[in-house]
């Protein structure tokens, strides 16, 4: 205690040096205005502010625990001083007690009565399944990286639905539980390139070979003996969540030869080869018709006429939409009375130099529009090769009845591109440029066509909006419909 009943100065820091008393000061000559320690100042101001600062603590030293040591004087004494500062020398960390507040016999120092402070933010991920009394140690790091994970990535198709027309489950571990899918099938005759064409739209590039493809295509033998690679129905999904359908061909030759020749047993309700290949023709079809936002129609030549014929039966034996009050789901607030219809793609596969040719394309056109014109599929207005810049020198109003048509040309080798080059007899920089071929390469009119195919509009596919999971399911039960289908059995017995 100081002569003016304050305590001791020590509190305001460890090491600071004690200040001598007034009467042991040295004081100078009066009026001197020195900033070295023997300068002379007014001390009563300095006493004043002393016992100010020390009132302010011992309010908040007795806020936080009353000193039990008072005496009789009514003065406050503190049993031990607060620090106000520390010096960071004494190899101490930043919010970690000292030696000293570890103490039972002395009061809580201010680090423990704030609790330990962490110099860095700590971030935990927890799983939402885990209850809230469950401890951090107990959570699993590796459940919340698998939430974080990509989907698993397909290397080749699996079956839909096998060649014995049964539907097959295995496709169900590549899905998600979201809604931002497009679902692209294809349908096709025999020898076409449907399986081809599919694999370059889905994973592939025209410079890969052919046997690495998600979908395998024809191989030589097969085109020798007339038989067909596809089977049933093929799966495939891609990173950016874009399902792709391949086929079985439809009015398949090899496919009614395997039947004769094996004396394979028929279904009761079929009683010839070819009205039980047809009907799975059909079937197949009226399920794309379903359960695709987009479905390719593809062709080698211009045109069979039983196609179309093909493609009206199947859309008018196309399951109708489930109505809302069938979905557990709920209604998206559309009319429970509309049917739901795909878009139609006409893809001219193998297309010629004159196929090119403007006027030869809208005649294409026009044979199209006129084939389709009662049908309710969607066969108009949203792809064009004009919007492509395949035809730089046609306007936008050339075609007035623009169908979703696209040709793809013979895809070349270096062989074929070497036969192609101008003649010798030219002057030898020209001999060195590409012939003309009245159309851009086979690469970048598949990558335009690709572009188009994922551009077109994601029509709803029934009353509800379906995550990949959800329609999976609703695949699966509409498959299971079109194979009960009365309408497909009463057509059966009118083609018997």
């Amino acid at each position: 205690m100081s002569e003016s009943g304050h305590s001791q100065p020590g509190m305001y820091g460890q090491g600071r040096r004690r200040r001598r008393r007034r009467g042991d000061r040295d004081v100078g000559p009066p009026g001197q205005n020195l900033s070295g320690p023997s300068r002379d100042r007014d001390y009563q101001p300095r006493e004043r502010r002393h016992f100010h600062l020390q009132f302010v603590l011992l309010f908040i030293y007795s806020k936080a625990k009353p000193s039990q040591n008072t005496p009789v004087s009514g003065t406050p004494v503190l049993e031990k001083p607060i620090m106000l500062m520390k010096a960071r020398d004494d190899g101490v960390k930043p919010g970690t007690p000292t030696e000293s507040a570890a103490q039972s016999s002395g009061p809580p120092s201010k680090i423990e009565r704030e609790g330990q402070r962490p110099t860095q933010p700590v971030y935990q991920i927890q799983n939402r399944g885990m209850s809230a009394s469950a401890s951090s140690s107990a959570l699993d790091p590796m459940v919340g990286q698998s939430k974080l994970l990509p989907p698993e990535k397909m290397k080749h198709s699996i079956k839909l639905v096998d060649d014995q027309m049964n539907w097959c489950d295995s496709a169900m571990e590549y899905l998600r539980d979201q809604t931002d899918m497009l679902v692209v099938g294809v349908i096709g005759l025999q020898g076409t390139g449907k399986s081809t064409i599919m694999s370059l739209l889905s994973a592939n590039t025209p410079e890969e070979d052919q046997r690495s493809f998600v979908f395998r295509p024809q191989t030589q033998e097969i085109k020798e003996r007339g038989g067909n690679q596809s089977t049933g129905i093929d799966f495939f999904i891609t990173q950016e969540r874009v399902i792709f359908l391949d086929t079985q061909p439809m009015l398949s030759p090899s496919i009614l030869d395997h039947l004769i020749n094996n004396d394979r047993k028929l279904p009761p309700e079929y009683n010839l080869p070819h009205t039980y290949v047809e009907m799975q023709s059909l079937q197949i079809a009226a399920f794309l018709f379903t359960v695709c936002h987009v479905v390719i129609v593809v062709q080698d030549w211009f045109t069979d006429l039983n196609l179309y014929r093909f493609l009206q039966t199947a859309e008018m034996l196309k399951p109708s939409t489930p109505s809302a009050s069938h979905d557990s789901t709920g209604s998206s607030g559309s009319d429970d009375g509309a049917e739901y219809y795909p878009h139609i793609v006409f893809l001219q596969n193998k297309a010629r130099r004159d196929d090119f040719c403007p006027r030869n394309l809208k005649n294409m056109h026009m044979v199209v529009n006129k084939l389709m014109a009662h049908s309710h599929l969607k066969y108009k207005g949203t792809l064009s090769m004009l919007d492509c810049n395949v035809f730089p020198g046609l306007g936008q109003d050339y075609l007035t009845t623009e169908v979703n048509m696209f040709l793809l040309p013979v895809q070349e080798n270096d062989g074929e591109d070497n036969l192609t080059k101008a003649g010798s007899g030219t002057y030898p920089l020209f001999s060195l440029l590409p012939g003309y071929r009245g159309h851009p390469a086979f690469s970048t009119m598949v990558s335009k066509l690709r572009s188009q195919i994922l551009a077109m509009p994601r029509c709803q596919l029934s009353h509800t909006i379906l995550t990949e999971k959800n329609w999976f399911h609703y695949a699966a039960r509409i498959w299971d419909g079109v194979k009960k289908s009365s309408a497909l059995s009463e057509y059966s017995r009118l083609l018997c």
